[in-house]
């Protein structure tokens, strides 16, 4: 939808001068009382910059109502403006951030308001802290507004596993005098200035978001629906999320721990996994179960909460954008690690799936390849040619041309190819001058020199959303095993430590090893990978297929995918165990990975063990002057259907040039006060 010009002849014109698609469009921040004739003007200014449109960011100070019909028409004359000048106008869905609650218009109604189920020693009434919803974050603690959803007897062996739990009558006697009773309460998080006096939205609910769409898509669609697909290309939702979950620091510990939770989750939760009680076994989302007995019911939760979190959001807002021609993009909340996206969202690769557009959120200068690996394979496996990028936010006015070109090189190695440079201030005054610099817009010096950076990046997208990627190497994504042990951290910050620390090893390992691969999603392979299609020429996933398949260091696998991998096999297909075969299959003891392991190849979790066991399926080798093969590089490398191939180059860090400092140093001359000129 947005290239269209993707399979066409790439002529050097075309090259030279990309046209607005392949350009970047920031966050143009809106941040006062809008002035059309202001806002026209300075679109003027963006195209000077070398931009190809802009995002109508809603941020803090914006002095005119939201979704007012003075807002919406400032919303036209930039559209208009957008079309004169041949640029592209991105809508964005929300009154700040995180999206759902369209500034609090969807939460004024109790219904739609977040809940969280606060689990607790101290039942309502006793002396404890209430704690409102954090600013721009779906986190809240104890509110005292709630229900009682159940209560507990628990009894916690030395290790501070569950040495027993039972569900008992509020009121009841304890007949153990060694145990505590546990209570549950279901609530709504309170209000909070950051959501205008109301509070977030229930992403786990169909209906929130049902009416989430309709206060905000609904109202562009309205007024702009002739244009969708053209000059407004797609839609930007930013960092939905849910409740973030808690766990408790030590075992023992007497303190408040708040879950991502809704007024219908023990019906859905029941129907998708055969009758079971997720409420009766509530104790086990925060203790383990004792002699490393793996909790079903905690791995179940997980994975329920995250698919009735893509369900309501991802998947609803991009079937709506689907059904509008017009695209879903933008990124989720704490993509990085694998606690990050258990914390806030289940995990990133599930929510993909409904992007038209999927996108990352990379602030400072910060290098998270997995955070972009994640995006590029689902977009690959989508069949959508490039990723986006919110990129540059909180680097500060000393951030020069050098870094936003290092920056976005090694983001265009990892398939970001619509740029959006945050932020473009609309005005510097009052509360708008403190937010993160700098402004990518008239008020930098430098901004009639910008097209030198932009120009760079263009060209790159013309090419690198031509052809398709060439990728022989599909690894499947652990963090299904990592939600096994999301309890208190002094019985399980040791394991989960060291799984994160071997998901961006191997990231690192893969990448700077110049061996190019995509995450394989299991949640969603059911989805984009038949049986029936699966054969000695490669493992398809949807777009994609696979020679080989990484078996990560993973606990449990999915009946689903064990299933897929063993006609792969069969087939005559290369699978390689990365240490131990996971032990479980869905969170039950079972053989069958073990089994697996046995017929295929395996080599330890080490970096040059793996990148020589995937020898044969490198495409690019690259050696430096003493003969090494290179650690500091990444790369992109795409074919068309002709045969023609593109390779992009980049750097993977910042480069230090030694040279430069040393000119830089002689050019310094130190005075004193003293001194005389």
């Amino acid at each position: 939808m947005l290239y269209p010009k993707r399979d066409k002849k790439l002529t050097a014109e075309d090259f030279k001068n990309p046209s607005s698609e392949y350009r970047a469009t920031p966050f143009w921040a809106w941040n006062n009382k809008l002035d059309k004739n202001e806002l026209v003007w300075q679109i003027e200014q963006l195209k000077k910059l070398g931009f190809g449109g802009f995002h109508m960011h809603v941020r803090t100070g914006m002095a005119t109502e939201y979704l007012s019909d003075e807002f919406i028409e400032s919303i036209r004359a930039c559209v208009e403006k957008a079309r004169t000048e041949n640029m592209l106008a991105w809508l964005y869905d929300e009154d700040r951030w995180p999206s759902g609650a369209a500034g609090g218009i969807v939460t004024k109604d109790p219904r739609f308001r977040i809940r969280h189920l606060l689990v607790t020693r101290k039942p309502y009434g006793s002396p404890a802290e209430v704690v409102a919803e954090k600013n721009s974050r779906a986190s809240s603690g104890r509110c005292e507004n709630g229900e009682l959803v159940a209560c507990f007897d628990v009894e916690l062996d030395r290790n501070g596993d569950l040495a027993y739990y039972s569900t008992v009558d509020e009121k009841g006697y304890r007949e153990n005098a060694r145990s505590f009773r546990l209570y549950a309460y279901l609530e709504t998080a309170l209000p909070s200035p950051w959501f205008n006096n109301q509070c977030y939205a229930n992403t786990l609910d169909p209906a929130t978001i049902r009416e989430f769409i309709r206060v905000t898509y609904g109202a562009y669609d309205k007024h702009f629906k002739k244009d969708f697909g053209g000059v407004i290309p797609a839609i930007f939702t930013d960092e939905p999320q849910f409740s973030q979950k808690g766990t408790l620091n030590f075992a023992q510990e007497d303190r408040d721990v708040t879950l991502p939770w809704t007024f219908d989750i023990e019906e859905t939760y029941r129907a998708a996994y055969g009758g079971e009680s997720l409420i009766g076994g509530i104790p086990e989302l925060l203790w383990d179960l004792p002699d490393g007995i793996v909790s079903k019911i905690r791995y179940h939760y997980h994975d329920h909460i995250a698919e009735r979190f893509t369900a309501a959001f991802a998947d609803q807002c991009g079937a709506w954008c689907k059904d509008h021609g017009i695209m879903l993009t933008g990124h989720m909340m704490e993509e990085p690690t694998l606690e990050s996206q258990t914390h806030a969202l289940g995990e990133a690769m599930r929510s993909y799936r409904s992007f038209q557009l999927p996108g990352i959120d990379m602030l400072c200068d910060r290098r998270e390849f997995t955070t972009a690996k994640q995006a590029q394979s689902a977009a690959r496996q989508n069949g959508i040619p490039g990723t986006l990028s919110e990129l540059y936010g909180v680097t500060g006015w000393n951030y020069d041309f050098r870094g936003h070109k290092l920056q976005g090189d090694w983001q265009a190695a990892l398939g970001v190819t619509v740029r959006v440079p945050h932020l473009s201030w609309v005005s510097m005054n009052g509360e708008a001058k403190r937010d993160y610099p700098a402004s990518f817009n008239y008020q930098s010096p430098w901004y009639k020199e910008y097209p030198y950076v932009e120009d760079h990046f263009a060209r790159l997208a013309s090419a690198l959303t031509r052809g398709k990627a060439v990728c022989r190497v599909g690894v499947l994504h652990p963090i299904e095993s990592y939600w096994l042990h999301w309890g208190a951290r002094e019985n399980t910050a040791s394991v989960r430590e060291e799984m994160d620390e071997k998901f961006l090893s191997l990231c690192n390992w893969l990448l700077r090893g110049l061996v190019d691969f995509d995450y394989i999603c299991e949640s969603t392979l059911p989805r984009y990978c038949s049986k029936a299609d699966i054969g000695g020429q490669g493992f398809p996933v949807g777009e994609m297929s696979y020679q080989v398949i990484l078996v990560p260091a993973m606990e449990t696998m999915r009946k689903t995918t064990l299933e897929r991998l063993d006609l792969f096999k069969k087939s005559g297909g290369t699978i390689i165990f990365l240490g131990e075969a996971p032990r479980y299959i869905d969170a039950v003891p079972n053989d069958g990975a073990k089994k697996l392991r046995e017929a295929s190849k395996k080599t330890g979790f080490e970096r040059l063990a793996i990148l020589n066991a995937l020898e044969e399926k490198r495409d690019v080798e690259i050696r430096d002057s003493s003969g090494s093969r290179t650690g500091n590089l990444l790369y992109q490398l795409r074919e068309e259907a002709g045969g023609a191939r593109w390779l992009f180059i980049a750097h993977a860090d910042n480069p230090k040039n030694e040279r430069c400092d040393e000119l830089a140093r002689a050019a310094i001359k130190e005075l004193s006060p003293e001194d005389a000129f």
